[in-house]
Protein backbone atom coordinates (compact mmCIF):
# COMPACT_ATOMS: atom_id res chain seq x y z
CA UNK A 1 0.00 0.00 0.00
CA UNK A 2 1.37 3.25 -1.03
CA UNK A 3 0.76 6.93 1.27
CA UNK A 4 -1.33 8.27 -1.86
CA UNK A 5 -3.84 5.29 -1.12
CA UNK A 6 -4.13 6.55 2.47
CA UNK A 7 -3.10 10.42 2.44
CA UNK A 8 -5.27 13.33 4.04
CA UNK A 9 -5.83 15.18 1.05
CA UNK A 10 -6.79 19.26 1.78
CA UNK A 11 -4.49 19.57 4.20
CA UNK A 12 -5.25 22.38 6.68
CA UNK A 13 -2.13 24.68 6.44
CA UNK A 14 -1.17 27.96 8.67
CA UNK A 15 1.64 30.72 7.55
CA UNK A 16 4.30 31.00 9.77
CA UNK A 17 3.47 34.71 10.95
CA UNK A 18 0.34 33.92 12.79
CA UNK A 19 0.00 34.00 16.07
CA UNK A 20 0.11 30.24 18.14
CA UNK A 21 -2.45 30.50 20.30
CA UNK A 22 -4.62 31.00 16.82
CA UNK A 23 -3.00 27.69 15.55
CA UNK A 24 -3.64 26.04 19.16
CA UNK A 25 -7.40 27.50 18.40
CA UNK A 26 -7.47 26.08 14.73
CA UNK A 27 -6.18 22.52 16.37
CA UNK A 28 -9.11 22.17 18.90
CA UNK A 29 -11.74 23.40 16.62
CA UNK A 30 -10.45 20.94 13.56
CA UNK A 31 -9.63 18.33 16.57
CA UNK A 32 -6.01 17.89 15.05
CA UNK A 33 -2.44 17.57 16.30
CA UNK A 34 -0.36 19.01 13.24
CA UNK A 35 -0.69 21.89 11.15
CA UNK A 36 1.86 22.38 7.83
CA UNK A 37 3.41 25.29 7.61
CA UNK A 38 3.16 26.92 3.96
CA UNK A 39 4.14 30.34 2.25
CA UNK A 40 3.52 30.86 -0.72
CA UNK A 41 2.92 26.81 -1.53
CA UNK A 42 5.74 26.12 0.07
CA UNK A 43 6.51 23.73 2.81
CA UNK A 44 8.30 25.84 5.61
CA UNK A 45 7.60 23.78 8.51
CA UNK A 46 5.05 21.34 10.57
CA UNK A 47 3.61 23.00 13.76
CA UNK A 48 2.19 19.93 16.45
CA UNK A 49 0.36 20.07 19.49
CA UNK A 50 3.93 19.33 21.16
CA UNK A 51 5.61 22.15 19.45
CA UNK A 52 2.96 24.91 20.87
CA UNK A 53 3.48 23.39 24.21
CA UNK A 54 1.07 25.08 26.46
CA UNK A 55 1.74 28.65 24.01
CA UNK A 56 -2.09 29.17 24.88
CA UNK A 57 -2.02 29.49 28.43
CA UNK A 58 1.90 29.93 28.92
CA UNK A 59 2.56 34.22 29.42
CA UNK A 60 5.35 33.72 27.92
CA UNK A 61 4.51 32.03 24.83
CA UNK A 62 1.79 34.43 24.25
CA UNK A 63 2.38 36.69 21.36
CA UNK A 64 5.22 34.10 20.04
CA UNK A 65 4.30 33.16 16.15
CA UNK A 66 4.18 29.63 14.50
CA UNK A 67 7.71 30.60 13.05
CA UNK A 68 9.11 30.83 16.56
CA UNK A 69 7.52 27.50 17.52
CA UNK A 70 7.57 25.11 14.61
CA UNK A 71 9.47 22.42 13.29
CA UNK A 72 12.00 23.61 10.51
CA UNK A 73 13.72 20.61 9.58
CA UNK A 74 10.76 18.72 8.12
CA UNK A 75 10.71 15.08 7.40
CA UNK A 76 8.32 14.62 4.10
CA UNK A 77 7.48 11.70 1.82
CA UNK A 78 6.09 11.46 -1.46
CA UNK A 79 2.73 9.38 -2.54
CA UNK A 80 4.55 6.74 -4.32
CA UNK A 81 6.18 5.67 -0.38
CA UNK A 82 5.03 2.36 0.54
CA UNK A 83 3.06 2.27 4.21
CA UNK A 84 6.19 0.50 5.45
CA UNK A 85 8.77 2.80 4.54
CA UNK A 86 6.47 5.66 6.05
CA UNK A 87 5.77 3.55 9.52
CA UNK A 88 9.93 3.09 9.72
CA UNK A 89 10.58 6.70 9.14
CA UNK A 90 8.25 7.99 11.17
CA UNK A 91 9.64 5.46 14.19
CA UNK A 92 13.11 5.98 13.54
CA UNK A 93 12.89 9.92 13.82
CA UNK A 94 10.14 10.12 16.06
CA UNK A 95 7.70 11.94 14.42
CA UNK A 96 3.72 11.98 14.22
CA UNK A 97 3.21 12.97 10.96
CA UNK A 98 4.39 13.59 7.12
CA UNK A 99 3.79 15.55 4.78
CA UNK A 100 3.46 14.45 1.36
CA UNK A 101 4.47 16.39 -1.60
CA UNK A 102 4.80 16.32 -5.36
CA UNK A 103 6.55 18.25 -7.44
CA UNK A 104 7.39 20.40 -3.69
CA UNK A 105 3.87 20.86 -2.62
CA UNK A 106 1.97 19.49 -0.11
CA UNK A 107 -0.44 16.65 -1.26
CA UNK A 108 -1.83 15.36 1.73
CA UNK A 109 -0.54 14.41 5.15
CA UNK A 110 0.01 11.04 6.93
CA UNK A 111 -0.14 11.05 10.34
CA UNK A 112 0.94 7.69 12.71
CA UNK A 113 -2.51 7.34 13.31
CA UNK A 114 -3.39 6.77 9.68
CA UNK A 115 -0.36 4.15 9.39
CA UNK A 116 -1.71 2.40 12.87
CA UNK A 117 -4.80 2.02 11.67
CA UNK A 118 -3.72 0.83 8.24
CA UNK A 119 -1.30 -1.45 9.65
CA UNK A 120 -3.41 -3.05 11.84
CA UNK A 121 -6.80 -3.06 9.82
CA UNK A 122 -8.38 -6.64 9.88
CA UNK A 123 -5.67 -7.61 12.12
CA UNK A 124 -7.07 -10.31 14.92
CA UNK A 125 -3.86 -10.06 17.21
CA UNK A 126 -5.09 -8.19 20.32
CA UNK A 127 -2.49 -5.48 20.75
CA UNK A 128 -3.42 -4.16 17.52
CA UNK A 129 -6.88 -3.90 18.34
CA UNK A 130 -6.48 -2.25 21.31
CA UNK A 131 -4.42 0.44 19.74
CA UNK A 132 -6.78 0.88 17.36
CA UNK A 133 -9.44 1.26 19.60
CA UNK A 134 -7.70 3.62 21.72
CA UNK A 135 -6.99 6.08 18.81
CA UNK A 136 -10.55 6.33 18.43
CA UNK A 137 -11.31 8.28 21.22
CA UNK A 138 -8.87 10.96 23.34
CA UNK A 139 -8.41 10.39 27.01
CA UNK A 140 -11.15 11.52 29.61
CA UNK A 141 -8.34 14.01 30.63
CA UNK A 142 -7.59 15.06 27.72
CA UNK A 143 -11.34 16.01 26.44
CA UNK A 144 -11.67 17.69 29.93
CA UNK A 145 -9.09 19.93 29.31
CA UNK A 146 -10.22 20.45 25.74
CA UNK A 147 -13.77 21.89 27.43
CA UNK A 148 -12.61 23.52 29.89
CA UNK A 149 -10.25 25.59 27.42
CA UNK A 150 -13.14 26.11 24.86
CA UNK A 151 -15.26 27.24 27.96
CA UNK A 152 -12.49 29.50 29.10
CA UNK A 153 -12.17 31.02 25.59
CA UNK A 154 -15.88 31.54 25.20
CA UNK A 155 -16.07 33.40 28.65
CA UNK A 156 -13.00 35.95 27.31
CA UNK A 157 -14.62 36.41 24.40
CA UNK A 158 -11.37 34.76 22.07
CA UNK A 159 -12.05 35.67 18.38
CA UNK A 160 -12.19 32.10 16.38
CA UNK A 161 -9.03 30.81 14.51
CA UNK A 162 -9.07 31.90 11.22
CA UNK A 163 -5.31 31.40 10.53
CA UNK A 164 -6.05 27.92 9.04
CA UNK A 165 -6.58 27.33 5.55
CA UNK A 166 -6.63 24.39 3.09
CA UNK A 167 -4.20 23.95 0.35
Amino acid sequence: MRLQEIMTTGVLTIGPDERASDAWARMEVERIRHLVVTERGRLLGILSERDLGGAKGDPLRQGRTVRDLMSQRVVSAKPGTTLRQAANLMRGRMIGALPVLEDGRVVGIVTATDVLEELGRGSSRPTVRAARQSMRRPPASARRAAAQRTAGAAKRGTRGATAGRRA
